[in-house]
């Protein structure tokens, strides 16, 4: 790995003194025009990026490492951050969390701010498939994993095999009898939505059906609450012989958002409309109507991608050195039943049925009527 190119790297081949290099970062009115345009060449030649660390990189290994999620708000990542938080700290190492609010501007923005730390590493959960940042960053000699994102990228990696969820999802609905499913998905630049639409795809065409007459594909700008509420109400104005009996969203927040807007138009779920939603955040069991999902390891997450950091600062290696392919781990989703997509989790149905059958904690209170 090449190491990270210093003031004094610059300042060499500008020909200029690392005071001047200094002012140019800082004060670059007490420079002339022409030597300002030749440290800035330098800068550019170099890829230097200035550390606010520096004086920490000099004494040792920086102890700290940095985190870009998609959206902090999202209890799935609070999860994953916890799961890097628990392997980060008994090594003695900060842990600093930023978010992309899946977009891939601001995403950019945080990670020049967490190299200019000077973080040891950064773990990013990509908002595109734009891999040119990371590429530079590794370049720079700042080890680069990906969270939650697509194998064989070249960089380390943390996955979950989302076509895999994405076929559990539909496939429960499917097994349920359900012919028209709405498929509310997030922008296209997104991997994981991508991937959980192919998998929904893929368990409509294993059933013999047409995909493009079985599901409806819903796209929200963003993957919250509210855009779950409003895709829930078109899907409500759409005449009755074309409304989804089915809605998958591809996280639990848009699952969320759809199920406020059913229950307040008095929609019966799953009577009337099922509901599926994706990750098993923490509030998925504990609503009115507890959310049928598929669950991620969230925390084994968080925690593997640290580990693979901390492996590669161990041994001084990037991703790609030596020819050695990038190491990657790729967990497999779990489709959690409840009462949001099937009747029979419904305990006091259960207990008419079979009196001998208890509810399980995934089964929640019935849906008030």
């Amino acid at each position: 790995m090449r190491s990270r190119p210093s003031v004094t790297d610059v300042a060499r081949l500008a020909g200029v003194s690392v005071g001047t290099v200094s002012n140019v970062l800082n004060r670059p009115g007490r420079v002339s025009p022409a030597t300002r345009e030749r440290v800035e060449r330098a800068i550019a030649q170099l890829e230097f990026v200035p550390s606010g660390s520096a004086r920490q990189l000099r004494a040792g290994v920086a102890q700290s490492v940095g985190a870009v999620v998609l959206d902090l708000g999202n209890p799935f990542f609070t999860a994953v951050t916890r799961g890097i938080e628990d392997r980060l700290t008994p090594e003695g190492i900060a842990l600093i969390v930023a978010s992309s609010d899946e977009l891939p501007s601001r995403e950019s923005e945080r990670l020049v701010l967490l190299e200019q730390h000077g973080v040891r590493g950064i773990l990013v959960t990509p908002s595109s498939d734009d891999l040119d940042q990371y590429e530079a960053l590794r370049r720079r000699g700042t080890p680069v994993v990906l969270m939650d994102a697509g194998l064989g990228t070249g960089f380390p990696t943390v996955a979950v095999d989302d076509v895999l969820g994405g076929r559990l999802a539909v496939q429960h609905l499917l097994d349920l009898g359900h012919r028209r499913i709405a498929v509310v998905t997030g922008p296209s630049t997104i991997r994981q939505c991508v991937d959980r639409v192919v998998g929904a795809r893929l368990a409509v065409a294993d059933a013999g059906l047409d995909p493009d007459e079985v599901l409806v594909e819903v796209p929200v700008p963003a993957l919250n609450a509210d855009e779950g509420e409003e895709v829930a109400h078109r899907l409500l104005a759409r005449q009755e012989q074309w409304r989804p009996t089915g809605i998958f969203c591809v996280n639990d927040l848009l699952a969320l958002g759809a199920l406020r807007t059913l229950l307040r138009a008095g929609v019966s779920v799953p009577g009337q409309m099922a509901v599926v939603g994706y990750d098993d955040v923490p509030f998925a069991s504990m609503l009115m109507v507890p959310l049928t999902t598929i669950r991620q390891p969230t925390h084994q997450i968080g925690w593997s991608a640290a580990d693979l950091l901390l492996t590669l600062n161990a041994s001084d290696a990037g991703a790609d050195d030596a020819g050695r392919p990038a190491p990657e781990v790729q967990f497999a989703p779990e489709l959690v039943v409840r009462l949001s997509s099937d009747p029979s989790r419904d305990p006091e149905r259960a207990s008419e049925r079979d009196p001998e059958r208890a509810p399980t904690r995934d089964r929640g209170p019935a849906q008030a009527d």
